[in-house]
Order: C-alpha cells, then structure tokens, then sequence
C-alpha cells in the first residue's frame, strides 16, 4: 500500500509528494484506514515507527472537509510538541492552510496569544500550558472533534493525568480520540476505557522489545573510572552520539569537562529555556557539537535521524526508558548501536531491563549469591529476645561485676599457708596524713592489719546486739536566753 492508494483528499496527497513520504510504515498503514473512517485507535507501537505521521493525515484530512472542527494533540514534553508540530506543518501547506498554534512552557504567552486569536484550528501543546490557556479562557476546545494523546504512557509517568481529564472536560462528547503509547501498562487501559469508545486495537511489533536493528552492549566499569571510558568510546565512535545521564547537575558537568578536553558538546535537560533547548537541538542537527548529553527528558519523542550512537552512561529510574533512550537511534529503518555502562551497583536495575526484553530471562546463580552477601555483609539483624534479656539483666551484670571485685580484694589480703602474701602490703601504705604521730614510726608498729578487714566485714552482729542503757534518751538543746 502507498499514501496514492489513500482515501484523502488531493490537496492532502500532493503535499504527502512534496514532503517525499512515499512508503507507509507497519504503524501507518493499520492505522490511517481505519482513522479515516472516524473510530477511535488504541496504538501501540516502539519509538522510530512513524506514529506522528499516523494521526496527522486524518487529522488534517477531516480539517479540509469539515470548515468548523478543530483538532488537539496533547504531548508530554515540550520537545515532543515542537516535532509534531513540524510534521503538521510538512503537510499543511499553502493550499491548505489551516491555522495552528503550538502552546508549551518557555515560549512567549503573547506569541501564542496573537495565534490563537488567527482562529487556530490544531491545536498542539503539553498538558501544562493547555491548562493555562483554558483557564484565561485565551483558548475555546468547544469545537475539537479530533483528539490526539500521544505518547500516553510517558504524561501518566510525568504525573499529567489530572490536567489531561481537566483538559477532556472541555471537550464535547462528540470527538474521535486517538491514543498512541509505547507501551501498555495498567493506568493506559483504564484511561482507555473510561475516554475511548469502542477502540480499535492496533499493536505494531514487541512493546518491551528494542528495534531488531540496534545493536546492543554493554560494559562493565568502575564509578570512578566511567568518564575515562567514556572518552575512549568517544574518540573510537564516528557520528553523532547521545549520551543519558541520570541528573541536569551531572550533565552540565560532563559537558563542561568535555570542553576542557576538546569536545564539541551540549547539554538538554529540564532547567534549560525553550530557547536554549531549541538551539541546543538545531545545533546537534545541524552537526555543530557531536555530543549532546541529556537527561530522560529526551528520551521520548527526540527525533533526530542523524543519531547513530546512545551510550547509557547512567542506567535509568524506570527499566521502560532504557527501551526508548536506546530508541533515539536505529530511526526509520536505520541501523543503531548503543552501549550501557554498569557499575556494581546497577546490577538489580540491569536484571530489570533484561527481564523486561526478554520475560524468561533469569540472573545467574552466583551472581544472586554475591549481592545476598554484599547486602548481608555489616548488617546486625535485630533478635528481640535476646536484647530484651539483655537490658533486663543490665544490673545483674553490674552486681555481678561487684562481687567479682570484691572477691578479687579478698584474694589479695588472704594469707597462705599462714605466711603473708607476697604482695607488698607489709610496708607502710602509701598516702597523705595530717597525723604527727604517724611519722617516725617503725615498719609494723601500730599498723593497721589488713588481713583482719576480712572479719571487720563480717562481725556485723557485734553491733546489732549493742546493750544501751534502758532510760537512754536525746536531751533537746535549748538556746539560753
């Protein structure tokens, strides 16, 4: 099947020609058949498979034959909007014509303004700024009957679904709506069966399953040892490279030691301008830096042909990213590689990834023994019973601890077959006295007998059966006067 072979209109094919799409992708060619005769589409298909161009020739075919109607394309980043909204405009040309505004974060609101006000007919923008236009009430969704969601998955993830239905309550009964995702987790159903209406189901190729045509490695290195590696890989790859990082922080930071050593390189991520990010994008198109190093917020929807290699030089947050960031190359039937840096501890996160390509995937035996033990190793567990018993005897221990010092003395002081010890307790101990008397004395003459503390200790009772006298009595003191 061709684009010719199309239901469209003529205005429509001619521009198809013009923009040189000639071949419908496997994505396409299900899709836009049954798009055209106005049902609503659950597609799922990999990142690189020509689902803009899936949405947007029904789209602009039912613009051209309905004059009134208006058509939304909803998109979770600001980079994604900008590239779809370049597709719309290959095929909206002068002959046809019609008004459009794209509405992301970090562009002028009087720039979009001024467009919305041409009566603008698609209307393509991110969950955020939409929100913001409805609620100045700059723009009107009362006349959508076209309504597109595209990468699905990645505004759930992004946490848009409360601005995605504020946005639907806009929007009349009456529409067609086309929802397009990567993949197909849980909370992508139940959007579906709350929104579509009796969707078509179309599915194109392995949702967990990278594009046959990238080549796929991996090398394991030290932390510390990573930017070294990367240099190396660097210097022995030609072409454009794409390399993920896990923060904005870690970015600007590769990219300035880049420079230093004498790459050309960029940096795209969340904390940069629309502006910035624009020319950061041209510039790595136009093959002014080689390198362009980004964060997961270019991982969906980047789509640069001239990419021919992505090295993960940090493992992502969530194992379905690793399939679309390895996706930003291998695009529309090219072939890609990618490499992946792991260290000791991306180990859990790899195993991940790798149960997600391929479900019977099983990590090696010894592999699982060793982190049991690296997490083992230097961790107490708690044992109840025996802390409990701990602290309830703490005093025991120190009574005990006592009467072993005192048994201690006694064995110093105790004689030996009736000969004195042969500790030194025969000489004067040694002190501090106030006493006169003491002095001039003679080694043993009126010392004190320590071996008899022993009986001093135990002659308790001597004191206990003390005899007072009978009227024995305190007298009160009484002052004089």
């Amino acid at each position: 099947m061709n684009f010719i072979d199309l239901e469209i209109e003529n205005k429509l094919k001619k521009s198809i020609e013009l923009a040189n799409f000639k071949t419908p992708t496997p994505i396409q060619s299900k899709s836009i058949p049954i798009s055209l005769t106005g049902r609503d589409i659950l597609g799922t298909a990999q990142t690189g498979t020509g689902k803009t161009l899936a949405f947007t020739i029904p789209m602009i075919n039912k613009l051209i034959k309905d004059k009134l109607a208006m058509a939304l394309i909803v998109c979770p980043t600001r980079e994604l909007a900008t590239q779809v909204m370049q597709a719309v405009l290959k095929l909206n040309v002068r002959e046809i014509g019609i008004g459009n505004a794209l509405l992301i974060g970090g562009e002028s609101m009087q720039k979009q303004l001024k467009k919305l006000k041409k009566r603008a007919r698609i209307i393509v923008g991110t969950p955020g700024r939409i929100n913001d236009h409805l609620e100045r009430k700059s723009l009107n969704l009362s006349k959508v009957s076209y309504l597109v969601l595209d990468e699905t998955d990645r505004m759930l993830d992004m946490g848009f679904t409360p601005q995605i239905e504020l946005i639907l309550k806009f929007i009349p009964k009456n529409h067609q709506t086309l929802l397009f995702s990567a993949t197909l987790p849980d909370n992508i159903l139940r959007i579906s069966q709350k929104y579509l209406n009796n969707p078509e189901r179309i599915s194109v190729g392995s949702l967990s399953t990278p594009i046959e045509k990238i080549k796929q490695e991996s090398l394991e290195v030290a932390q510390d040892k990573k930017y070294h590696e990367l240099i190396n890989q660097l210097i022995e790859r030609n072409g454009s490279i794409l390399v993920f990082v896990k923060t904005k922080h870690g970015a600007d930071k590769i990219v300035k030691r880049l420079k230093y050593d004498g790459h050309k390189a960029d940096a795209i991520h969340g904390n940069l301008r629309q502006s910035k990010r624009d020319r950061v994008i041209a510039g790595f198109r136009n093959g002014n830096s080689r390198i362009l190093i980004a964060t997961d917020v270019a991982a969906r929807g980047l789509d640069i042909p001239i990419i021919q290699h992505v090295i993960n030089y940090d493992l992502p947050q969530v194992p379905e990213d690793y399939i679309h960031r390895i996706g930003r190359t291998g695009r529309a039937g090219k072939e890609g590689s990618s490499l992946t840096f792991l260290t000791p501890n991306d180990r859990s996160m790899w195993n991940s990834i790798r149960r997600l390509i391929d479900p019977n995937f099983k990590a090696s035996k010894n592999i699982q023994k060793r982190n049991f033990k690296k997490n083992k190793k230097g961790k107490t567990h708690f044992n109840k019973k025996r802390n409990n018993f701990k602290y309830r005897n703490k005093s025991f221990k120190k009574k005990n601890d006592r009467v072993s010092d005192l048994k201690d003395k006694k064995r110093f002081f105790k004689k030996k077959d009736g000969k004195k010890s042969n500790s030194k307790n025969t000489k004067k101990p040694f002190g501090y006295t106030n006493n006169p008397k003491y002095f001039g004395k003679k080694p043993g003459d009126g010392d004190v007998d320590f071996t008899k503390r022993k009986s001093f200790f135990k002659s308790k009772k001597k004191y206990k059966n003390r005899k007072r006298p009978k009227n024995f009595s305190f007298k009160r003191f009484r002052k004089n006067k």
